[in-house]
């Protein structure tokens, strides 16, 4: 039976991708055949995983599938290859996605007919669906790469759907920050394994006991490391402690995209990554306890937070938070058929309170008009009571979850930035020039200089780089400006890396390919609004994206080709690029990794600022802030 369904699980991708691929062609007018498009692909699918999950449990055996489709990218020291993986977990998980995807499509062709985005919802549905399915399937970690990066900007797109309000763009880029650190915290994971393994490590590799825990005695330091990232991208994912706070705000996007993002299948995306990789970090009973600590904490915090919230949604975020924490419990202690199923109720639970949230507060509102009774505090010991208020005032104030993240995440960069604000464009362009020459003439001098100083150059250089990104991420006059010190970016990286005997050009032109054309395309599209619009004022939402739609989506996609999303072939190359830094040097990949956060924070601000949001120009009607 193997034989014959390992080669199927391609396919499994292939349906969702070739549905989201040929609603893009359905003009926006023709709503019935876009739902209906949706619904064809996503009940084949449906047909088709069931059946396939129907034939891997005749047998009764429960077999893992692993197989390799083909490989982008080899060479003697390096092999990028594209992965699938079928077990118990991937059953799960298929069999819930199948089957709420479906039940949320339905829901949504008629909970959103006649909206100005229905086919713009729909394309994001499909390719959401898309990368989740690449995410349950994958093989590897590259190949889960691939998705979680796609499942990353379907999350800023669905919060943001409403892109003409001002909140849903501001929590959509909210929660787009915090996702960026899943994302940095998933490709350290990449690149220490490629160090500990020495090559493309496959998720049935990790399922070898003896192999595995062989390693971690050998390479004690890595593996805790590796662990802890891995714990990170999950913790961010999930929205456990201390990452708990963007949940809510992602609530701002449509219903149904709430409820099958954050109610049931995306949210929980943490939870597979902690099973996808425990054979690994079983063996490390520090990372054992962490899991567990923060799963209790996570579960505490968010069940107080949940009683105190006025907002039904809010209230559910928080609710399904807290359970995700005990599944985390369940996962750390070995009681996975026990977290599956608990994970399974959860999401199917989470699907329909949120579905019906909006006739539930319908109801509640009447029925609070004429039966509510203010509860009266009858609590006789004052120290209780005191102890209760002060719980209650933390829980209101989600126990400064947001703050927290502002304060290690956005303070430090703007602080920094406002340092560097006073660097004007002659002279930094006088400055990297100045350096490139340096930096090129050090490379062809190697012999001259001392090893010791030599090794510290792409360290220095990707610094440098650094600051470039910081500068392009606080500047508010020039836009144009900005985007030149981001794609300059990508050039100081490449100069970086050039100091390793072991680069070579091609894989350097693999890099910068993507970005290059990127750069170029999206300069081109800020220059064309600049000459229509007379200026480019980006110091708040400015919503051209009314007036100039393709435009946007010109500029949005070379965002995605800037920030290395897999669609262009720098996707590949940052992938690469790691591969080269030695794990002595830390503080390079530290560097190289805040400036792959920021990068993206970067563009996509970028975007949202000048083409979404309320829109400047008021010849027209304009949702007020606060809607």
């Amino acid at each position: 039976m193997t034989f014959l369904l390992a080669p199927l699980l391609k396919y499994l991708i292939i349906i969702p991708f070739v549905g989201f691929a040929a609603s893009l062609f359905i003009p926006a007018r023709m709503e019935r055949f876009i739902a209906w498009t949706s619904l064809a692909t996503v009940g084949f699918h449906l047909i088709c995983a069931w059946l396939f999950i129907a034939f891997w449990l005749f047998p009764g055996d429960f077999p893992t599938y692993q197989t390799t489709e083909f490989s982008l990218y080899e060479s003697p020291d390096y092999q990028f290859f594209i992965s699938f993986y079928f077990d118990k977990v991937t059953t799960v998980f298929l069999f819930i996605g199948s089957f709420l995807i479906l039940l949320v499509t339905v829901y949504s062709s008629y909970y959103l007919h006649r909206d100005n985005g229905y086919k713009r919802f729909f394309n994001a549905l499909l390719l959401f669906y898309l990368g989740y399915n690449i995410v349950i399937f994958s093989g590897n970690f590259e190949t889960l790469f691939i998705g979680w990066e796609v499942l990353g900007i379907c999350s800023f797109l669905l919060i943001g759907f409403y892109r003409d309000r001002f909140l849903p763009v501001k929590n959509a880029l909210k929660v787009f920050t915090v996702f960026r650190i899943a994302d940095m915290g998933l490709l350290f994971c990449i690149w220490l394994s490629h160090h500990l393994w020495h090559e493309n490590i496959t998720f049935i590799k990790l399922t070898n006991s003896e192999v595995v825990q062989a390693q971690i005695h050998s390479h004690m330091t890595i593996s805790i490391v590796i662990s802890l990232m891995i714990l990170l991208a999950a913790a961010v994912k999930s929205a456990q402690l201390p990452f708990t706070s963007w949940m809510p705000r992602a609530m701002e996007g449509p219903t149904p995209s709430s409820a099958i993002f954050y109610g049931s299948l995306s949210v929980h995306l943490g939870v597979f990554l902690l099973l996808r990789a425990y054979p690994f970090w079983e063996h490390l009973t520090p990372i054992v306890i962490l899991v567990a600590v923060i799963g209790l904490a996570t579960s505490i915090v968010a069940t107080l937070i949940s009683r105190v919230q006025s907002s039904i949604k809010t209230q559910i975020a928080y609710s399904s938070t807290a359970q995700i924490g005990i599944i985390f419990i369940e996962v750390a202690i070995g009681l996975h058929d026990l977290a599956l199923f608990h994970l399974a109720g959860n999401a199917f639970l989470r699907t329909y309170q949120i579905l019906v949230s909006p006739s539930v507060v319908s109801y509640l509102i009447r029925e609070q008009f004429y039966n509510f009774i203010p509860r009266l505090p009858n609590d006789k010991n004052r120290a209780l009571r005191k102890l209760k208020y002060s719980v209650y005032l933390l829980s209101t104030k989600e126990f400064y979850l947001d703050s927290f993240i502002y304060f290690i995440l956005w303070n430090p960069m703007k602080w920094l930035g406002r340092k560097l604000d006073g660097i004007g464009e002659n002279t930094a362009f006088n400055f990297i020039a100045i350096s490139t020459f340096i930096g090129v003439t050090c490379i062809y001098a190697k012999g001259s200089i001392p090893q010791s100083i030599y090794y510290l150059f792409p360290t220095f250089f990707a610094f440098v780089g650094l600051l470039m990104v910081i500068r392009s991420f606080t500047e508010r006059r020039n836009a144009q400006f900005s985007w030149v010190l981001m794609v300059v970016y990508h050039f100081w990286i490449t100069l970086a890396v050039s100091f390793y005997e072991e680069s070579n050009f091609i894989e350097m032109a693999i890099y910068l390919g993507g970005v290059l054309l990127s750069g170029i395309i999206g300069f081109a599209a800020l220059d064309r609004l600049k000459t229509l619009e007379g200026k480019i004022d980006w110091n708040d939402f400015q919503g051209h994206i009314y007036e100039h739609p393709d435009l946007a989506l010109i500029f949005f996609l070379s965002c995605l080709g800037l920030m290395a999303f897999p669609i262009t072939p720098s996707f590949l190359g940052v992938d690469l690029v790691f591969t080269y830094i030695h794990t002595e040097q830390i503080d390079f990949a530290i560097i190289l990794a805040i400036s792959y956060i920021l990068l993206g924070l970067s563009v996509i601000r970028m975007y949202s600022r000048i083409f979404l949001g309320p829109h400047a120009k008021t010849y027209h009607e304009v949702p007020n802030r606060s809607s």
